[in-house]
C-alpha cells in the first residue's frame, strides 16, 4: 500500500523554455480555478490519478529546467511526471516553426516576443473534449466563465499550502450530474448533449486516446466526428490540444481571424500560404495567435484569480 508523500523532480528541457508562456497558453484565462499560476510564477495542478489526487507543482529555475514537486500516493508519482511533462511539452521541439515563422514579416515578431513556447496538452481526452466543445462558437470570456462554473459545481476545491485549487471534473462526474445541475451552469442544450454523447464514448472506451494516437490526424479527426456535434472545428482543436497534434489548424475560427487582424495589421494575411510554410507545425500559429491575444489582455504569466502563497 503506497502513502502519501512529496518528490522533487529536476527535469531538463531544450532551451530556451518559457513556463509562463505555455501555462497561458494551456489555461487561457486567469479566471481558470484548474491550471494555477501563483504570484511568483509557479504553476500548481490538482491530478486524478488511480489511486487518488496528486498535486504537481512546477518552477522554472533555469532557461532550460523545470523542478517538478509531486504530492499524492507514492504510487502515482510516476505517473503524475510523465502527465506533467506532457502537459507542459516538455520534450517537444519546434526547430522548424520557428525558421519558417522568421521568414514571415508580419509573424516574426511575434515568435520572437513568444520565443519558448511549448504546446501545451490537456492531461484527458476528456478535458480535451469539455474544453473544445463549451468553447464552440462562444467567446473567450464566456466559454472560460461556463468552464469555471461547471469545475466548481462538480468538484471541491482542494486548498494546498495557501493556493486554492480545482481538480477538472472526471467524466463519470459530469455524467451522474442532472441535466437541470449542467444548464444552471450555462451549457446550451446542444452543447450538453454533445458532451453527454462524447462522455458515454469515452466511459464506455468506445472512444479512447491510445486508439486515436494510432491514427493520422484526418483519421482521429474522422473518428470523432462521428460523435454528433463534433464538427471539424471541434475535432481539429482536440487533435490540437488533447492529442498535441501539430499538423492541423482550425481555419474557421472567429477568434483566429480577429487575432490575425490584430498581428497582421491592416494587410490581408494569406493563411493558407503561411500554414504551408509552417506544415507540419502550422498548429504552433494557433498558439502564437492566442498567446498575441493574452498578451494585450496582461493575461500572459498573470497570476490566477485568488491564487496565492505565503
Amino acid at each position: 500500500m503506497g502513502r502519501r508523500t512529496r518528490t522533487h523532480h529536476d527535469v531538463h528541457v531544450a532551451g530556451p523554455y518559457r513556463l509562463d508562456l505555455v501555462v497561458s497558453a494551456l489555461r487561457r484565462l486567469s479566471s481558470n480555478v484548474v491550471d494555477v499560476i501563483t504570484a511568483d510564477g509557479q504553476y500548481l495542478r490538482v491530478l486524478t490519478g488511480s489511486r487518488g489526487r496528486a498535486i504537481v507543482r512546477v518552477s522554472q529555475p533555469g532557461d532550460d529546467a523545470l523542478r517538478v514537486t509531486i504530492e499524492g500516493d507514492s504510487r502515482d508519482h510516476a505517473w503524475a511526471l510523465a502527465r506533467a511533462r506532457c502537459m507542459l511539452g516538455a520534450d517537444r521541439e519546434l526547430a522548424h516553426f520557428g525558421r519558417a515563422a522568421r521568414r514571415v514579416p508580419w509573424l516574426a515578431p511575434l515568435a520572437r516576443r513568444m520565443r519558448g513556447i511549448r504546446p501545451p496538452r490537456y492531461p484527458t481526452l476528456w478535458e480535451a473534449c469539455v474544453n473544445a466543445i463549451v468553447f464552440q462558437q462562444v467567446s473567450l470570456q464566456a466559454a472560460s466563465a461556463i468552464t469555471r462554473r461547471l469545475v466548481v459545481a462538480l468538484e471541491d476545491r482542494v486548498e494546498h499550502e495557501g493556493v486554492s485549487l480545482h481538480p477538472f471534473p472526471s467524466v463519470e462526474h459530469f455524467l451522474e450530474a442532472s441535466d437541470r445541475a449542467l444548464r444552471a451552469v450555462g451549457l446550451s442544450a446542444g452543447k450538453l448533449a454533445t458532451l453527454r454523447r462524447a462522455g458515454e464514448a469515452i466511459a464506455s472506451g468506445a472512444l479512447e486516446m491510445a486508439a486515436l494516437e494510432a491514427l493520422t490526424s484526418p483519421e482521429a479527426a474522422t473518428a470523432l466526428g462521428r460523435i454528433k456535434g463534433i464538427g471539424p472545428w471541434t475535432a481539429t482543436v482536440i487533435l490540437l490540444r488533447g492529442l498535441g497534434r501539430l499538423d492541423v489548424f482550425p481555419m474557421r475560427d472567429s477568434s483566429v481571424a480577429r487575432n490575425l487582424a490584430l498581428v497582421g495589421g491592416p494587410t490581408a494575411v494569406d493563411v493558407p500560404s503561411v500554414l504551408d510554410a509552417l506544415r507540419p507545425e502550422q498548429g504552433m500559429l494557433y498558439y502564437h495567435l492566442l498567446l498575441a491575444r493574452l498578451e494585450a489582455r496582461g493575461e500572459v504569466g498573470r497570476a490566477s484569480v485568488g491564487a496565492s502563497i505565503p
